[in-house]
């Protein structure tokens, strides 16, 4: 999923610098959806520090390039997204649009706010692949309003199979920054974690709905 393993790393360690990941495998996190993790993720604390930004939108912007052609709209995930994708379209000067979970309530009801057209080609930046619901869920609703969907392309990624599994069933091509497995790497490589840390944190990415904290 990664598509470069030194950027994997250098965003690896830019996030972990900051802060917007947590790693604590003795005083897990509650997640909402009642998994407790040793790992907790924020990466819209990226936008308060120019140089981390800088990186990860001059990385995602590059690899882009690379990949796509012609004339499409980057289309961020809300609310994580939003900042970081609209750096990536100024980059490379492309149209932006945002996704919200669903459509507002009052207004004009917009799901997906920004000048967008059907039948217009739109990649997905998104912060942070979990299950890969909420982000799937924008891809839904592009699609319904008639965009062709070229794929998604995000920060990080725990690499849950759930997720894989998803996103190979919905047929969006995804890659990402850094993974799981990379950021573990260099947090025991940096001394962020020991080697029995490691150990249980890679347990919990094999189960985490089951994960016990005592395992260690």
């Amino acid at each position: 999923m990664i598509f470069d393993k030194n950027i994997a790393q250098q965003t690896a360690q830019h996030l972990l610098q900051i802060n917007a990941i947590k790693l604590n495998p003795e005083n897990p996190f509650s997640w909402a959806s009642g998994w407790k993790s040793p790992i907790y993720c924020d990466n819209r604390i990226a936008l308060s520090y120019p140089a981390t930004r800088n990186f990860l939108s001059q990385s995602l912007a590059l690899k882009i390039k690379e990949d796509f052609t012609g004339d499409y709209v980057i289309a961020g995930v809300a609310t994580g997204a939003i900042g970081i994708g609209m750096l990536v379209a100024h980059i490379l000067e492309l149209p932006f649009i945002y996704v919200r979970p669903e459509p507002k309530k009052h207004g004009q009801k917009n799901q997906i706010e920004g000048h967008f057209n059907s039948g217009q080609r739109v990649l997905v930046i998104e912060d942070l692949i979990s299950t890969g619901k909420s982000s799937l869920n924008a891809v839904n609703a592009l699609r319904q309003s008639g965009a062709e969907v070229l794929g998604m392309m995000a920060l990080f990624t725990y690499g849950f199979a759930i997720a894989d599994k998803a996103f190979k069933d919905a047929e969006v091509p995804l890659q990402t920054l850094c993974d799981y497995q990379q950021l573990l790497a260099v947090a025991l490589e940096k001394g962020k974690i020991s080697t029995q840390q490691l150990e249980n944190l890679k347990k919990w990415r094999e189960d985490p709905a089951h994960w016990n904290i005592n395992d260690r």
